[in-house]
Formats: C-alpha cells, sequence, structure tokens
C-alpha cells in the first residue's frame, strides 16, 4: 500500500468504530483500488464485507447484495449468481434463506421454471425435491404444495415414476406413512380405494393391504375402529378360514380375539367365553378347560377372578 492510499485508508476508518477484521477487509480493498464505499459500514461484519469486496473485483452489480439484512451466505449465493450471468432479482430477497436461494440459483443453472417453487412458504428442501422433479421432467404440480413435506413429496415423486395414479394420495390429509402404504397397494395392482382413506392411520393400511395381497375379504375388518392389532387377528383368522365373525368386534380388544381364535383353531365350543365380559385371562382359563375336555360351567363367570378360575379348572382337570 503506498501512501496515498495508506491515507485513504486511514481518513475512511477514521468514520466510524471498526474492528481489526472489519479494517482489514477496508484495508484490502483500498489497495485493490476498489470502491469499498459499498462495504465501509460498522454493520456490516468482516465476512460480509469480503463477499461484497470479492464482488467488486469482478466487477459485479454488487448494490444487488450489500445489503445489512443479507447475512454472509445470502451474499455468497447472490454473487454466485451474478458471477454465473443469472436472473438475481428472483431470489436477491432478504425472505429467502441461504439454502432457497441456492435452489433456485441452481434451478436457473438448469434453465427451469423456478418461480413454481420461488416461494419463500417452501423450506430449501422442499425446493429440492422440485428442483430435482423438473430437471427430470416430472409433473411435479402433484407435490409442488408448501403443506406436503419432503417425505411425502418423495412418496407422490416415486409415484409418479412408477405412474400410477398418485391422485389417490397425493393429498396432504395423508401423513407420509400413509401415502407409502397406497403407493405399494398401488405398485402391487390391489384395490388401495379400500383404504386410501385418511382415517386409517398407516398401520391399519399396511393390515388392509397385507389382506388383499392374500385374496382376503378385507370388508370384514377394513373398519378404522379396528386397531391395527385387532386387524391382524381377523387376518389371521380369515388365512386360516374361521369364522371371523364370532370375535370381528372392535369391542373386542387383540388379546380377547386371540383366545377366540385359537378356540376356534382348536375346534372347541368358543360361544361359552366370546362374551365381551370375559377378559382375556379369564377366556385363556375356559379355552384351556375345554380343550382339556373338562366341565366350564362351575368356573363360567365373569365376576370369577382368573386365578380362582385357575385353581377350579386345575382341579377339576385333576378329577375328571
Amino acid at each position: 500500500m503506498d501512501k496515498k492510499q495508506l491515507l485513504i485508508y486511514n481518513e475512511l476508518i477514521s468514520k466510524y468504530n471498526f474492528n481489526e477484521k472489519q479494517k482489514h477487509q477496508i484495508k484490502i480493498g483500498v489497495y485493490q483500488n476498489l470502491n469499498v464505499n459499498y462495504y465501509l459500514k460498522p454493520n456490516f461484519n468482516a465476512y460480509q464485507m469480503e463477499e461484497i469486496r470479492l464482488g467488486l473485483m469482478q466487477n459485479l452489480d454488487v448494490e444487488l447484495y450489500a445489503k445489512p439484512e443479507f447475512n454472509v451466505n445470502q451474499m455468497v449465493e447472490i454473487r454466485k449468481g451474478l458471477e454465473q450471468n443469472l436472473n438475481v432479482s428472483l431470489y436477491a430477497k432478504s425472505e429467502f434463506d441461504w439454502g432457497q436461494m441456492r435452489e433456485i440459483r441452481l434451478g436457473l443453472i438448469s434453465n427451469i421454471e423456478v418461480l413454481i417453487y420461488a416461494n419463500p412458504e417452501f423450506n430449501d428442501f422442499q425446493m429440492n425435491k422440485i428442483r430435482l422433479g423438473l430437471e427430470e421432467s416430472l409433473d411435479v404440480s402433484w407435490y409442488a404444495n408448501p403443506e406436503f413435506n419432503i417425505f411425502q413429496m418423495q412418496e407422490i415423486i416415486d409415484g409418479i415414476k412408477n405412474n400410477l395414479k398418485v391422485s389417490l394420495y397425493s393429498d396432504p390429509k395423508f401423513n407420509w406413512q400413509q401415502m407409502k402404504e397406497i403407493r405399494k397397494g398401488l405398485e402391487q395392482k390391489v384395490n388401495v380405494a379400500i383404504y386410501a382413506k385418511p382415517e386409517f392411520n398407516s398401520e391399519q393400511m399396511n393390515e388392509i393391504l397385507s389382506g388383499l395381497q392374500k385374496n382376503l375379504n378385507v370388508t370384514i375388518y377394513a373398519n378404522p375402529e379396528f386397531t391395527p392389532n385387532q386387524m391382524w387377528e381377523i387376518k389371521i383368522g380369515l388365512q386360516k378360514k374361521l369364522d371371523v365373525s364370532i370375535y370381528a368386534n372392535p369391542d373386542f380388544d387383540e388379546n380377547q380375539m386371540f383366545q377366540i381364535r385359537l378356540g376356534l383353531e382348536n375346534n372347541i365350543d368358543v360361544s361359552f367365553y366370546s362374551n365381551l365380559e370375559f377378559n382375556k385371562e379369564q377366556m385363556l382359563q375356559i379355552r384351556k378347560g375345554l380343550e382339556n375336555k373338562i366341565n366350564v360351567e362351575s368356573y363360567l363367570n365373569p365376576s370369577i377372578y382368573w386365578k380362582e378360575m385357575e385353581r377350579i379348572r386345575e382341579e377339576l382337570e385333576r378329577n375328571k
């Protein structure tokens, strides 16, 4: 730095209370004969100053980003866009964070219709899904919605790529796990209309899908009142060709259903205990008694504690 530059530098830094790192950027700019007035503001930190200086070195229109409201990462994205002769006005806005700016910049490089996602309501991950879809010539209109998170978007993308009828699940009412179960059903060419309903959670959908794959009459348990475990018990019964109507009742919990199903599998008269008043432990004692061919009527009473039922059963089995 010559004497004239040193004089200019000293005069400039005397205007404000700059820290050493800021002074360093001003000093470099003066040495490079740049118009440091663009960043001669104490509310720019040294890293912001450096980004403006780098733009000045390349004769870029730094006025587009020499603003304190842009952090250094945002400035980087705008500077890169200017270097690449892109229309940075589409994203040189403080409402976009640097990740969003990056996705718009990359879209401009690819010459795609970035206005589809140049919306601050999309986060950068959502923008990424839309950008990549546009680059692959996908119909992104099915998922270019800020209400979809990236996992939902991915399920729709997978469906589009497999030429599936994504209209059946491209709805924000479905979470991504539900979307996945519907997509799997479409891939396997089953009638997803039976369970493609928001009132079914993903686990329930999975049980219905599993039944459809096995050509079972899933309408017996395609009811949102059944838990996934209850659905599983009914599905197993259908697979084993049992009369599941005996226990296909949402009021039976899965453990009660299990005891009734085991009784049906063992060809015993489950009517003795297929009663909502019996809990699972009581049903177990009655079932075991029936399987061991004893007269269970002596303890066939919901008011008898299951431990007492067990004692009576074991005594009857010893004395038969």
